[in-house]
């Protein structure tokens, strides 16, 4: 039996075993299983072929248009990217991905337009796995849904997935520390819900004999086996549904029926028409937040604060890591800053390097030459 026999013979024990407490190991242990047997299928095809297909990344972040073919993202990426800034086209054997530049807020946003996806991307079809690798290196995945056919975002998500894309959550909190003795132990908060005997299977389908091993949080089985494989992308996603302008309103409700059906909120969804370059600023406030970028405005000595090219950062960041993107070895040769705006007690607050920025604070640094 070949491998991909073997996966179909496990997925098929997997759909017809019921889930309860008593078969929660027996489950586990297949999908580990399964899981191990998909990626050594996955290494297999790729061998040789190489997929070392990457996009040079520029500008403060990257953002990935995804959906499937026709639904308009080379029309939108178009519209929202400047004419002026710098395009180009990475040759993916015989696929295009075109990366254009969208200056937002003083920030330059590198959007990539990636080929279509089809069903079937993920195990390689119209070369979807360089298509998804590419998307594996964005900072954001934005979902272009045509308003007709806005279920395609379940078989996209489902494409995503099975290319161990993981949208809008979190790494399972999972620490495993090898031992040379004492059988596997297990330490698990109390939100936990799965048992301590299933979570000694799994590991032991991955080879664990001897191990220290720490749950928290509430994993299911399916993100336990995403922990211990450790080799998943965790990325942020937004939706927007494009072709708006060719509905009637009389036909809005059932759009929002729609969307509700598949899981989305019609009100955290975007509505656009890239056509007519409508709603096209909602759509680049909601990157802008999805991204959670913030400007900084440097306080340059002897030339004042500079509104115009801002420091883009994200939220949470520091004065250390400003530093850090500023280069120049201000790092090191740091003495103290001064930040002005929303994350100060008042203006010109001196602070070290840990001090936490916020959007649109001034700053200036005052460094040893």
């Amino acid at each position: 039996m070949g491998l991909e026999e073997e996966i179909d013979a496990i997925e098929e024990e997997i759909a017809s075993t019921p889930y309860n407490k008593s078969t929660e190991a027996h489950i586990g242990r297949l999908k580990a299983k399964l899981s191990e047997k998909k990626e050594k299928l996955e290494n297999q095809s790729s061998a040789g072929g190489g997929q070392g297909y990457a996009v040079e990344k520029t500008g403060d972040a990257t953002i990935a248009l995804v959906g499937f073919p026709s639904v308009g993202k080379s029309t939108l990426i178009n519209a929202i990217t400047n004419a002026d800034s710098e395009t180009g086209a990475y040759e993916f054997t015989t696929l295009n991905v075109n990366p254009g530049m969208l200056q937002y807020r003083g920030a330059n946003i590198q959007v990539l337009d990636v080929p279509g996806l089809i069903e079937g991307a993920a195990g390689g079809r119209g070369g979807g796995r360089e298509v998804l690798s590419v998307v594996r290196t964005a900072d954001l995945v934005v979902f272009v849904l045509s308003v007709f056919e806005v279920e395609q975002y379940n078989r996209l998500s489902d494409e995503l997935y099975a290319n161990k894309i993981r949208l809008d959550t979190s790494p399972p909190s999972l620490t495993i520390t090898k031992q040379i003795k004492g059988g596997i132990n297990v330490t698990k908060s109390d939100s936990v819900e799965l048992d301590e005997q299933t979570i000694k299977d799994v590991l032991r389908e991955y080879g664990y004999v001897n191990a220290e091993v720490t749950v928290r949080g509430n994993p299911s089985i399916d993100e336990l086996i995403d922990g211990i494989m450790d080799n998943r992308v965790y990325l942020p996603s937004i939706v927007s549904v494009n072709k708006a302008d060719l509905i009637d309103r009389d036909y809005l409700p059932t759009v929002y029926e729609n969307l509700e059906e598949i899981g989305l909120d019609p009100e955290e969804v975007t509505f656009i028409s890239a056509e007519k370059e409508k709603g096209l600023d909602g759509l680049k406030d909601e990157i802008w937040e999805a991204l959670g970028l913030i400007r900084v405005y440097m306080d340059k000595p002897g030339r004042g604060t500079d509104y115009e090219e801002p420091l883009v950062i994200r939220r949470g960041m520091t004065v250390g890591d400003a530093c850090r993107k500023l280069g120049a070895n201000l790092e090191d040769r740091f003495k103290f800053a001064r930040v002005s705006g929303p994350s100060a007690k008042h203006d010109e607050q001196q602070v070290g390097k840990d001090h936490e920025l916020a959007d649109e604070d001034v700053l200036r640094i005052v460094a040893r030459k």
